[in-house]
């Protein structure tokens, strides 16, 4: 038994020529915004970079600090990150969509085993002849097949080709996420633990003021018992000193909050993590600036989420051309090859059987306006798309420029603030010497202890509110990922070094 369809094949080989053939698409890549600030975002006065102006020291970003508990807390959090495992999730179902997308470009294969037995009058062999009263007896037919199928859509227009590039886009897309996710996580880890060695500061300088005022209030019950001291004096002492106490409680379950959000984030044991943090200097010392004269727009290039937004184009584009070409025919083409076996009786026989077809040509003629719907959908996502790729670049130069000039604020205060905190401790010094003679007020000394305290709090404030800004230049800068060469095909299986 032979099917042949060879008079076919002569059109098959032209349509194989004609699927080289595709739908046009929009633009893969959007122009990006260009405004003034990208040609010279900040003078050199204000705009300085850590790193300066060097993407590949972006990679060492933490290092700079020579703090080993940061860098092992930042590791910590990466690893129990709901947000990280989700976006590694998320890679893993965009690569299993890319396979499928890029499986449907070619034939597919299946394998068919089936076997049949009884009896038939139709079977084609004589039986034994009935008689009177006696049944006939039909012969037992015996049928076996193993047969290899396969079916293929020929990509006339370019439909399944878009349908693959979108799956690819969205996986690259998916893993430049996966990487901004990281970098958030890293982010956020830092602030909490800067604020931390920043509360911990704070809780050193409201100690000493606590201790000094309740020394005060201590010295002046004991002069108002002697009569040398008048009972109000002592009185504002002492409500001096319980002021100071309250504000001693506050900073310390501040720090309290700030170590138990360092146990969610990254997390390690309270005891273990309470051990390492007490253990760790509360001093961290940032890295010098360094002026540039302006930011890259490459350096832009380096944020994934950005990446993202562009690969978003890109998939959208795809999306658009796969919408389109369902709009033209779709040609198909199936065949099967098989090995048959059939026993009855005495009788055995083999025989192989191949076909080449159906060639299929489905041509849409009237849906009610539902693909070109469909295709006007898919435009309209590819503009979204285009308008959230430039969203999020002027968002980019946005925190860039307002990160940089936070650092730059923030150093410029930093020499006044510790003038400030010397003199401050310098007149603070003299009134209490002079308080202790007799020749200056309680008045005179609680105001010089309060001008102190708040120098020093103010000088506590500005550190980590450098720090922070120091933070936020790292996120806007991408947090030293790297933009691939190409769009990859595979996920990191380990976090990179942060």
């Amino acid at each position: 038994m032979r099917n042949s369809r060879l008079p076919a094949l002569p059109l098959v080989a032209s349509l194989l020529l004609l699927s080289a053939c595709a739908v046009p698409r929009p633009p893969e890549k959007a122009d990006a915004p260009t405004p003034p600030a990208w040609s010279n975002p900040l003078p050199a006065s204000t705009a300085p970079l850590p790193h300066g102006g060097s993407l590949p020291t972006l990679g060492q970003w933490w290092e700079q600090l020579h703090d080993p508990l940061l860098v092992e807390l930042i590791f910590a959090s990466e690893a129990v990150s709901p947000t990280v495992a989700s976006a590694g999730a998320r890679i893993a179902e965009a690569r299993a969509t890319r396979v499928s997308a890029g499986a449907a470009l070619i034939p597919n294969l299946n394998g068919q085993l089936s076997a049949s037995r009884g009896n038939s009058p139709t079977s084609g062999f004589t039986g034994t002849t009935s008689t009177e009263g006696v049944s006939t007896s039909l012969p037992i037919l015996t049928t076996g097949q193993a047969a290899l199928q396969s079916s293929w859509e020929i990509d006339l227009f370019g439909g399944l080709r878009a349908n693959r590039d979108a799956s690819q886009a969205r996986l690259a897309g998916a893993d430049a996420k996966w990487h901004d996710a990281r970098v958030s996580v890293a982010a956020e880890t830092a602030n909490t633990y800067l604020g931390e060695r920043a509360c911990r500061r704070q809780l050193a300088v409201s100690t000493s003021d606590a201790q000094s005022r309740a020394e005060t209030a201590r010295l002046t019950d004991l002069s108002m018992r002697a009569g040398f001291t008048a009972p109000a004096d002592a009185a504002l002492a002492r409500a001096s000193a319980a002021e100071a106490s309250g504000r001693l409680t506050q900073q310390r379950a501040q720090c309290a909050v700030l170590e138990q959000a360092l146990v969610s984030l990254t997390g390690i044991e309270a005891p273990v993590l309470k051990a390492k943090l007490e253990a760790a200097p509360i001093d961290v010392a940032l890295p010098a600036v360094q002026a540039v004269h302006s930011v890259p727009a490459e350096a832009l290039a380096q944020r994934p989420d950005v990446y993202a937004a562009e690969l978003g184009v890109a998939a959208a584009s795809a999306d658009a051309g796969a919408a389109l070409a369902q709009r033209f025919p779709r040609l198909t083409l199936q065949g099967s090859i098989a090995m048959v076996q059939v026993r009855t009786g005495g009788f055995r026989e083999t025989f192989d059987t191949w076909t080449i077809g159906p060639l299929a040509l489905n041509l849409p003629i009237f849906d009610g306006g539902t693909l070109a719907a469909n295709e006007a959908a898919a435009k309209v996502r590819y503009d979204e798309a285009v308008s959230q790729y430039r969203a999020s670049v002027r968002q980019a130069v946005r925190e860039v420029e307002e990160a940089l000039i936070n650092l730059r604020s923030t150093d410029d205060r930093a020499e006044d603030a510790e003038t400030a905190v010397r003199n401050y401790q310098a007149s603070f010094d003299a009134t209490q010497a002079r308080f202790s003679t007799g020749l200056a007020s309680l008045f005179d000394l609680e105001d010089a202890r309060r001008t102190l305290f708040v120098s020093q709090t103010s000088r506590v404030s500005l550190q980590r509110e450098r720090a922070e800004a120091w933070v936020a230049l790292y996120r806007a800068m991408g947090g030293g990922w790297s933009r691939p060469e190409s769009i990859a095909t595979t996920a990191p299986t380990a976090a990179p070094s942060p």
